[in-house]
């Protein structure tokens, strides 16, 4: 059986959570950025992955297991995509770079499936390490991290650098994960200055680990940099950080904007 993605779930699994006793997403301003001492998200095992989720028939396929048509260079624009394509999967090839869809998205729903390669190798960051960038901008860390210890807000499903996730649903490394995401995108005025800020709301292998969170603003290492203004739509990117990590059944359904 497919397991849906709505909000309608999004918000049952709020409740679920609550009931659980899971802590509420911490304010990124009461700890340093990459803090070991940041509290660790508990473990909850999300059970066997369901199997491949059919895209929506209203849905922007962006990566079908075939060809990386959609895609090209993030560091070269209009330079193709030079990651592996076998199997059904696309895969990081190291030092080929970014790549990024050749079309701009702001408000989306959006579903990628990822694999941390096995066997393991390395440890913390260096584990598995990928990432989703909404817009190119804001950052959902892909990691793998099952049973391997990260600073809290740089594990998979975090948002970079500002909120860890609320549990952490890792499956084992080789298997199938999941992230359906929700991303309503930043909304500045004239002068530049953010009348609305980016939120997310994310669903890691079904289970509800960011809910409807306000960004800081852009995601980043080591900081935490404030907004500029940007255009209203940008290419998604999935990142080169030199591990083997695979995708599939990359899709998003584009959203109709919230009134102001």
């Amino acid at each position: 059986m497919r397991r849906p993605t709505t909000l309608a779930i999004a918000l049952v699994m709020v409740t679920m959570t609550d009931s659980l006793g899971t802590a509420s997403a911490q304010n990124p301003a009461d700890f340093p950025i990459h803090s070991m001492t940041r509290p660790q998200p508990r473990v909850v095992d999300p059970g066997p992955y369901p199997g491949m989720q059919k895209p929506p028939s209203d849905a922007v396929v962006l990566f079908d297991g075939r060809s990386l048509d959609a895609w090209q260079s993030a560091d070269s624009a209009g330079q193709p995509a030079r990651w592996k394509v076998a199997d059904g999967y696309m895969e990081v090839v190291a030092k080929t770079g970014n790549i990024a869809t050749k079309r701009g998205f702001g408000d989306v729903q959006l579903h990628v499936e990822w694999m941390a390669p096995v066997p393991a190798k390395g440890e913390g960051q260096e584990r598995g390490n990928s990432g989703v960038f909404l817009m190119g901008i804001y950052e959902v860390q892909v990691l793998d991290s099952y049973q391997n210890p990260t600073y809290a807000d740089g594990t998979a499903a975090a948002i970079y650098g500002q909120y860890p996730p609320l549990v952490n649903a890792n499956r084992a490394p080789g298997e199938w994960q999941t992230y359906d995401i929700l991303f309503r995108r930043p909304h500045f005025d004239a002068s530049g200055k953010v009348t609305r800020p980016a939120r997310m709301t994310i669903l890691f292998n079904g289970i509800l680990v960011q809910d409807d969170v306000a960004l800081t603003g852009p995601t980043a290492h080591k900081q935490r940099p404030p907004y500029a203004k940007h255009a209203d739509r940008l290419p998604l990117i999935l990142q080169d950080h030199g591990d083997p990590v695979r995708f599939r059944n990359v899709w998003l359904r584009e959203l109709p904007e919230l009134s102001s």
